[in-house]
């Protein structure tokens, strides 16, 4: 079902959308929090969604063909997000399962507050280029950040700023990154390849890259030193 979207209310979209299973927006001009807490959606948006795009995401697969704006994917459990461009600030925030795919650039504080638990581990990969605070505070999950056309370039200051979990895996050396003294940088592991090529490998089909071209490189990871990198904070030595 395909429905034009340019002068509705996100209340209105929302409405359409629990009608179907299988629906494509059109014209779709800034309204916010549209599929937020759905499932078993499958969407498809001709436009640029406002904030809070698939907040909540329970299982719905959604594709944006152009940019979107902050807050994708806040707080999403599961399914599967696409963006055909770039994305505005805090992509992921407190995501807890689930998929995001930018094809493009990633706005600041990307996959703040991510967190895993058991089975649940999300994950955010940036083609581009990811801007300041990426994964502040992040507790959990995987960051992936290609850097594509970004090379020496693929993020901006201040990266996992309280970072007490989870891994960013970037693709390029690192060394003219300045990460904070509660992380440890190191080059990825043969694990850490295994673990991040299914999602490459999601990458690179949804937006048409060759995976070998993509893979053909050096990449670094990023994980916390501890598990309570904090702990000299409240534990008198």
């Amino acid at each position: 079902m395909k429905i034009d979207v340019k002068d509705k209310a996100f209340s209105e979209i929302n409405e359409e959308i629990r009608k179907y299973e299988e629906i494509q927006l059109v014209n779709c001009l800034g309204q916010r929090f549209i599929a937020s807490g759905m499932g078993g959606k499958k969407i498809v948006i001709d436009g640029v969604p406002g904030n809070a795009l698939g907040a909540y995401n329970n299982g719905s697969e959604i594709t944006v063909n152009g940019n979107a704006q902050d807050a994708t994917g806040d707080t999403m459990n599961s399914g599967t997000i696409v963006i055909h461009g770039n994305i505005g600030d805090a992509a992921g925030y407190a995501m807890r399962g689930g998929e995001i795919y930018i094809k493009g650039n990633a706005g600041y504080r990307a996959g703040i507050h991510m967190k895993e638990y058991k089975e649940q581990k999300p994950v955010i990969v940036i083609g581009g280029k990811a801007g300041c605070f990426l994964g502040e505070y992040q507790a959990g999950g995987l960051i992936i950040v290609l850097g594509i056309d970004h090379e020496n370039d693929q993020m901006g200051d201040f990266p996992c700023t309280g970072m007490h979990g989870g891994k960013i895996v970037i693709r390029g050396k690192a060394d003219h990154i300045v990460f904070p003294a509660q992380t440890k940088t190191a080059p990825s592991s043969d694990s850490d390849i295994e673990e991040i090529m299914p999602f490459v490998k999601k990458y690179c089909h949804y937006f048409g890259y060759d995976e070998k071209w993509v893979m053909d490189s050096e990449f670094t990871t990023v994980t916390p030193d501890s598990n309570n990198p904090y702990k000299q904070l409240y534990v008198a030595n």
